[in-house]
C-alpha cells in the first residue's frame, strides 16, 4: 500500500536532496545516513541500559529505591524523550536537520556521562530527564534528515532499515552489562555515552549536510509549518491515529526493554540469565528492521505493520503460559521483531506520507505522543508489580498494547484507502 503525495503539497526540501537521483546512492548520503544511523544506536542503548542497572540501583546505591520508585525513575528519561521529540521535530524543519541532530546529540551525551556521578536518586532521575530530551530529539530529526537523502523508491526501505540501530544498541547495553556490571559497577554502563561526544558527534559536524528552513529563497513558496499544519485536513486523521498508534506501540517496546530483566529475575533466573533474555528481544528487534523492511517495501508499511503487532501481541500471551526456556527465547524473539518492526513501519509511513516542510515535525508529533507510552510503561510495570499482580501481569498489560497498536494501524489503512478512492493520497 503506497501512496504518494498529492500535487497539491509537493514533496520538497528547501535545499537540493542529495540523494533525489533514480540510481545508486552519493558517498556523501551514505556517510550521513551511516552517521544518522549511529545516532540511533545510541537511542537503542538507553533503551536497555537503564534496564541492565536498575536491579543495582535498588540493591546497591543506598538511595531507598524501590520497584515503584524504580519505575518512576525509569520514566523520567522518557519524558525528556518526549519532550525533545516534539520540539526537536518542529526545530528541525525550522533551524535545518544538521544544527539540531548535532545539538540533541552533545546534550544527550553531556548528562548521560553526568548520571554516573549522581549522588543520590533525585538527581539521577533530572540527569536522565535532560538526557532523554536530547536524546528524544535525535530520532525524528535524523529520520527526517535521510528521508530528503535517498532517493524516493528506498525511502521506506531506508527509514526502517535505519531503526536498526535501536535494537542493536540494546543488544550492545545487554552484551556489555553482563561483564561490566559486576566488575565495575553500573556507573560504567553511563560513561560508554563518551563515544557518542567524542566521535559521533565530530562525524556529525563533519558529513552531515544541513538544510535551509522551508520557504526561504529560492523554494518559490513559503509553506505553513508546525502542529497546526498537522491537525487541519487534509492530515488531521492520520495525525492523530499515527500518534496513538505510536503511543501504544512504544509503551510495549519500551516497557519490556526497562522491565525484562528484573522480570526475568523475578521469574528466578540469575542477573546474567536475565540479561541474556533482554538480548534475545533485541537481537529480534534487529531481525524484525531487515524482515519488516523487506516486507515493508513489498506489501506497504501499514498492512505489514498491522501483522508485526499482531505477532508480538501473540508472542507475549504465550510467555503468561510460562513455557519451557526455549520456547520463552524464541517468544521473546518474536516480541522484537512485532513491537520494534512496528514502531519501524509507523516512522517509515509517516516519513513517505508527509511533505518535507512538515516531514520533521509529523516525525516529531508521532514520536512526541507516542513518548507517553515511553513514560507510562515503566511506571505502570512497576505499579502492577507493587500490587503483588506478578510477572504475568507486565506480559498481559504489553501483549494487549500490542494487539492495540495492530487495530489502530488497520484503522488507518482504511483512512488511507479511502482517502486514495477520492484523490487524496496525502494522509
Amino acid at each position: 500500500m503506497n501512496h504518494t503525495t498529492s500535487a497539491a503539497a509537493p514533496q520538497r526540501a528547501a535545499a537540493p536532496t542529495p540523494g533525489a537521483g533514480r540510481s545508486g546512492f552519493p558517498r556523501h548520503s551514505v556517510l550521513a545516513v551511516l552517521v544518522c544511523w549511529l545516532l540511533v544506536v545510541f537511542d537503542g542503548y538507553d533503551l536497555i541500559v537503564y534496564g541492565t542497572v536498575q536491579a543495582s540501583l535498588i540493591s546497591d546505591t543506598g538511595w531507598g529505591l524501590t520497584k515503584a520508585t524504580a519505575g518512576t525513575i525509569g520514566s523520567m528519561a522518557f519524558v525528556g524523550m518526549m519532550i525533545g521529540a516534539v520540539f526537536a521535530g518542529r526545530m528541525s524543519d525550522t533551524w535545518g536537520r544538521r544544527r539540531t541532530i548535532v545539538g540533541c546529540a552533545v546534550v544527550f551525551s553531556v548528562f548521560t556521562i553526568l548520571c554516573a556521578f549522581a549522588p543520590n536518586a533525585p538527581v539521577f532521575g533530572v540527569l536522565r530527564l535532560l538526557a532523554g530530551i536530547g536524546l528524544g530529539g535525535l530520532v525524528p530529526s535524523a529520520n527526517a534528515l535521510v528521508a530528503e537523502l535517498v532517493p524516493e523508491k528506498w525511502r521506506s526501505t531506508i527509514a526502517t532499515l535505519m531503526m536498526s540501530g535501536v535494537p542493536i544498541g540494546g543488544s550492545i547495553a545487554a552484551l556489555v552489562g553482563i561483564p561490566l556490571i559486576p566488575a565495575f559497577g553500573w556507573p560504567v554502563m553511563f560513561l560508554v555515552a563518551v563515544l557518542a561526544l567524542v566521535v559521533v558527534v565530530p562525524l556529525g559536524l563533519r558529513y552531515l549536510p544541513e538544510t535551509l528552513p522551508s520557504g526561504q529563497p529560492g523554494s518559490g513558496t513559503r509553506e505553513p509549518v508546525g502542529f497546526g499544519s498537522l491537525l487541519r485536513a487534509p492530515f488531521a486523521g492520520a495525525s492523530v491515529l499515527f500518534a496513538i498508534a505510536t503511543l501504544v506501540t512504544l509503551f510495549a517496546w519500551y516497557g519490556l526493554g526497562t522491565w525484562l530483566p528484573n522480570l526475568m529475575q523475578l521469574a528466578g533466573y540469575n542477573l546474567g540469565s536475565a540479561l541474556t533474555f533482554a538480548l534475545a528481544l533485541n537481537l529480534g528487534a534487529v531481525a524484525g528492521s531487515v524482515l519488516t523492511a523487506w516486507a515493508g517495501t513489498r506489501f506497504g508499511p501499514i498492512p505489514t505493520a498491522i501483522a508485526a503487532a499482531a505477532v508480538a501481541a501473540t508472542a507475549l500471551v504465550v510467555l503468561v503460559s510460562g513455557p519451557p526456556v526455549a520456547v520463552v527465547y524464541l517468544m521473546l524473539v518474536l516480541a522484537g521483531v512485532g513491537t520494534h518492526g512496528t514502531q519501524c513501519l509507523i516512522i517509515a509511513a509517516v516519513a513517505s506520507h508527509y511533505p518535507a516542510h512538515l516531514r520533521g515535525t509529523a516525525l516529531g508529533w508521532a514520536l512526541g505522543v507516542g513518548r507517553i507510552g515511553a513514560v507510562a510503561a515503566p511506571q505502570a510495570g512497576g505499579l502492577l508489580l507493587a500490587a503483588g499482580l506478578g510477572v504475568n501481569s507486565n506480559f498481559l498489560a504489553f501483549a494487549g498494547a500490542a494487539a492495540a497498536a495492530a487495530v489502530l494501524l488497520a484503522a488507518i489503512g482504511t483512512k488511507i484507502k479511502k482517502s486514495t478512492a477520492v484523490g487524496v493520497s496525502n494522509v
